[in-house]
Formats: C-alpha cells, sequence, structure tokens
C-alpha cells in the first residue's frame, strides 16, 4: 500500500485547498423603478418594488 514519504506541510495544504474557496462578489443591478443599485431577485430596498409590483411598502 502506497504511504506518503514525508508529512504534507501546512503551506503546501492549504494552497491546494483554498482552490474551492474562491469567494466571488455579489452581482449588482439597477432596479427598474427607481435605478438604485439592488441584489438581482430580491425586494428593492428603496422603493419596496419587486418584479414590476410594489411588494413592501416604501419608507
Amino acid at each position: 500500500m502506497a504511504v506518503p514519504k514525508r508529512k504534507t506541510s501546512k503551506a503546501r495544504r492549504d494552497k491546494r485547498r483554498a482552490e474551492n474557496i474562491k469567494m466571488t462578489a455579489p452581482n449588482i443591478i439597477k432596479c427598474p423603478q427607481c435605478h438604485e443599485p439592488k441584489l438581482p431577485h430580491r425586494v428593492c430596498k428603496s422603493c419596496g418594488f419587486y418584479h414590476d409590483k410594489e411588494v413592501v411598502k416604501a419608507q
């Protein structure tokens, strides 16, 4: 059975694991009603619209 000859260093181990943990910034779009930046598929915080319908009362 194959056995490692040397212990894998922490740096080498962490470099290998870091490839799968890359984070990406969320896409930010403009609200079609008020043109404020918002996250997609979420209610706009400034106007309260979602898919051309007012879902939440704007403050």
